[in-house]
């Protein structure tokens, strides 16, 4: 995952590590969004969407990798099986909401914690084979956004009424993630689902 991460950041900027990008305040961002997919309003009904809720710890993860090969260098794999390690045999248990608060107050202090990152994943649960799975497909569509105009402003990222990242979702659960083509079957199948899309937009206006 690091270097699916690294060849990523390196599509946004060459020079990524070297731009200070916020890539902590990414995470309280995304902890924000994570709890509106899981829900927190106590005067309305609301109902878990566990897909979504996953694919924003996923997203964290990117961004917590990405701060954490600048804060640890060439160490960076051995520092995060350790913090991992550590945190599986604390065996902290926390209701899922907490956990989340726990990860987004040390990102607003400017860290990102990996054992509040596992304890998250603990509380809600979340397997470390699901954030791999989840996080290769992601890995698909940040690299087909980066390819497809994300960066300019281009990029359509509503898909007949719906985010690109629910329409990964649908697609990758049609493939076997143990196949040898799995990432290319996924990216062909994210590109014909987007050229539909674009050509019905286009055939709109």
């Amino acid at each position: 995952m690091l270097q699916l991460q690294r060849t990523h950041n390196e599509k946004v900027h060459p020079q990524w590590d070297e731009q200070g990008y916020p890539f902590t305040r990414a995470i309280w961002i995304e902890c924000a969004e994570l709890m509106d997919h899981y829900g927190w309003k106590w005067w309305k009904h609301q109902v878990a969407d566990l897909e979504q809720v996953k694919l924003e710890l996923v997203d964290i993860w990117h961004f917590g990798l990405s701060a954490l090969m600048i804060e640890y260098g060439d160490d960076v794999k051995n520092r995060v099986a350790q913090a991992i390690s550590a945190a599986e045999q604390a065996n902290n248990r926390l209701e899922f909401r907490d956990a989340v608060e726990t990860l987004t107050a040390r990102a607003l202090d400017g860290d990102f914690s990996v054992a509040a990152f596992v304890n998250a994943m603990r509380a809600l649960p979340m397997t470390f084979e699901e954030l791999f799975t989840i996080y290769v497909a992601k890995n698909v569509l940040n690299v087909f956004r980066q390819a497809n105009g994300y960066k300019d402003g281009s990029y359509v990222k509503q898909w007949r009424g719906r985010e690109d990242n629910e329409h990964l979702a649908e697609l990758a659960q049609t493939l076997d993630v143990g196949s040898a083509t799995y990432i290319g079957d996924l990216q062909r199948l994210l590109s014909e689902r987007y050229f539909e899309v674009t050509t019905e937009r286009r055939s709109r206006t």
